[in-house]
């Protein structure tokens, strides 16, 4: 029970404007010596884990918490002082703005306590709180009495007085619905008129004598620089409504000396870029609702490419409202956008152009997205990655992994371990290939990992053999290993394919973790005949050496998550390198983020 006999269940109380690194226990060893604690929560970001700067703490005894909401309140805490109130968990009362006071003009010394300890004079305080940026007070704040009758005395005794030499404005509070309501009201009873574009000939004088024929006007200034020229606008200022308004429906968009006026009502510089961010936002609103779904990005687009040939390209499926090739001014940028009439024919289009070779070219064709839903996307798409391979190791991204980006919940063999990235620096540079041996059907050959396998090295090899150019014999759908090999190779049967664990692989079978010099390029005729998990092998062993010299410690980990996109927008990439930076540094950004909700996890 508090001191007016109102009784709050579980003796909840509220702690606000709490230090983002303040913990339970911080809270716990700071108000247990008042009595026993049921439990206490700091309520924190669902995705980040951050603290949102509030918490929650639930008293056995009623009176425990009265006690510390008496003598705590206001005590620093880790540099913040901590603001307490009682815990109110129906919204109602807050939004009802019974009892609520709305201060301002208030000088930047005052601070919470002093407001509390100014104002508690008149009544039971439930909330107080004076509104703070980076830079400290912004003169305004709110006190939240129990009761109206409180809220009314105060506003009697304290509006116009006088609070560290400064007059303070002290009022019912009122929602920002009320606000707008009231001064729309306001602003449609103007009297002040805006006026621009007249020219720089006109004086005050005859700018008066212009707009005078209107109705009496109080004052007239036309606006000028510091050398004394006028700015072209000046303001008109009438004595009443009626005549301001004939003035706005006579004069603007009239022709003046070869110019159009614009005359419209005055308006404060918030108030006229408050209602361009509306316009703004409506805009951008309606555009993003009027493309959605039938607004095609295509990239991988080849040099010749032009407006008029992704048009035709693309007719066959539907009406196309416009089609545009991005350029740089003199050459195309390589990606440009379809729009079509209908959902319909977006899919269609969709459906039978990604993938398909356009010039010389193969198309990556999707829906237009914007940049914050393609990171969402990107990231959605990690987590979801990230919990499903704990439980699922793949074979083909788990060779371009590096350890700490899954941490895998299957036991694994303890005679399996991972490099170190400056170990593999210091090993020299296998021979080439003589000739590329056969592939094995359905087997995962270790020939094929290249800078996987060499990533995966735990054990510096004390001598370099030269490598054989001798097929490895299969029989059984395992492999034999010829004498000359030191130490066998584990092999772990999938059910689809046998994946190769290496424990310590003699530098005569590694390739080196970079592209061969002379190896020929690849195409999408190339990846065409071969396999699913080849394809991924092949554009993995080019990709890898390109983000290593992007960011060398994470390129495992980017080289898994990338493979996941389609072959064509991989391949794109690989004669790209716009594109290859620009999804580089999506997939730094998701991973920084991963690391920061497991540090705050942690």
């Amino acid at each position: 029970m508090n001191s007016n006999g109102q009784a709050y269940p579980l003796a909840s109380l509220y702690v606000g404007d709490l230090h983002p690194d303040v913990t339970e226990a911080m809270l716990y060893q700071k108000f247990s010596p008042v009595g026993p604690i049921m439990s206490i929560r700091v309520c924190r970001d669902l995705i980040t884990r951050r603290s949102l700067g509030y918490a929650y703490i639930n008293f056995q005894q009623p009176a425990d918490a009265e006690c510390a909401l008496d003598t705590m309140n206001y005590e620093v805490l880790k540099g913040h002082p901590i603001r307490i109130m009682w815990s109110q968990r129906d919204p109602g009362l807050r939004k009802s703005g019974v009892g609520n006071v709305f201060i301002k003009n208030m000088d930047d010394s005052i601070d919470n306590k002093a407001l509390y300890d100014t104002f508690s004079a008149f009544g039971n305080i439930l909330s107080c709180k004076v509104v703070c940026d980076e830079k400290g007070s912004k003169g305004y704040g709110f006190v939240h009495f129990e009761t109206q009758e409180a809220a009314n005395r105060s506003i009697e005794t304290m509006n116009g007085m006088l609070l560290n030499d400064r007059k303070v404005f002290v009022g019912h509070f009122k929602s920002r619905k009320e606000r707008e309501s009231e001064f729309g009201a306001r602003a449609m009873k103007f009297t002040n008129v805006y006026i621009k574009n007249f020219g720089e000939e006109y004086t005050d004088e005859k700018l008066e004598e212009l707009f005078s024929k209107f109705g009496c006007t109080l004052s007239v200034r036309v606006m000028k620089d510091e050398l004394g020229s006028s700015r072209g606008f000046g303001f008109v200022n009438y004595g009443n409504h009626m005549d301001a308004q004939k003035a706005v429906e006579e004069m603007n968009g009239k022709e003046l000396n070869g110019k159009v006026l614009y005359v419209g009502r005055a308006q404060k510089r918030n108030e006229r870029q408050g209602e361009l961010k509306r316009k703004f936002d409506l805009i951008k609103k309606e555009r993003i609702q009027r493309y959605q779904g039938v607004n095609l990005y295509v990239k991988n687009l080849d040099d010749t490419i032009n407006d008029e040939r992704l048009r035709k390209e693309f007719s066959p499926y539907g009406t196309i409202t416009s089609a545009k090739v991005m350029t740089d001014g003199v050459q195309n940028k390589g990606f440009g956008f379809v729009c079509f009439s209908s959902p319909e024919e977006a899919t269609k289009a969709v459906t039978e152009m990604n993938g398909r070779i356009v010039a010389t070219k193969p198309l990556y064709v999707a829906l237009a997205q914007r940049k914050e839903e393609r990171k969402a996307i990107l990231t959605n798409k990690y987590l979801q990655r990230l919990s499903s391979v704990r439980s699922v190791p793949s074979p083909i991204m788990d060779s371009f992994q590096q350890t700490g980006y899954y941490v895998s919940a299957v036991p694994q063999p303890q005679s399996r371990s991972f490099y170190n990235p400056s170990a593999v620096g210091g090993l020299p540079a296998a021979p080439q290939w003589t000739t590329q041996p056969p592939r094995a059907q359905g087997v995962y050959s270790p020939q094929g990992v290249g800078p996987a396998v060499a990533r995966r090295l735990s054990t510096p090899i004390a001598t370099v053999r030269q490598r054989s150019t001798q097929a490895p014999n299969i029989k059984g759908g395992q492999y034999k290993y010829s004498p000359t090999v030191r130490n066998a190779m584990q092999v772990i049967a999938v059910p689809t394919m046998t994946m190769v664990r290496p424990q310590a692989i003699p530098a005569s079978v590694l390739e080196p973790a970079v592209q061969i010099q002379g190896q020929e390029p690849l195409t999408a005729s190339m990846l065409a005949t071969a396999s699913l998990m080849d394809q991924k092998q092949l554009l993995g062993e080019r990709l890898y050496p390109l983000i290593q010299a992007l960011h060398p410690n994470l390129a495992g980990k980017i080289t898994g998550m990338l493979l996941e996109i389609d072959n064509s927008e991989l391949l794109h990439m690989l004669e790209s390198p716009e594109s290859l930076h620009s999804k580089v540094e999506e997939a730094v950004a998701v991973l920084q983020a991963h690391e920061a909700k497991e540090s705050s996890k942690k």
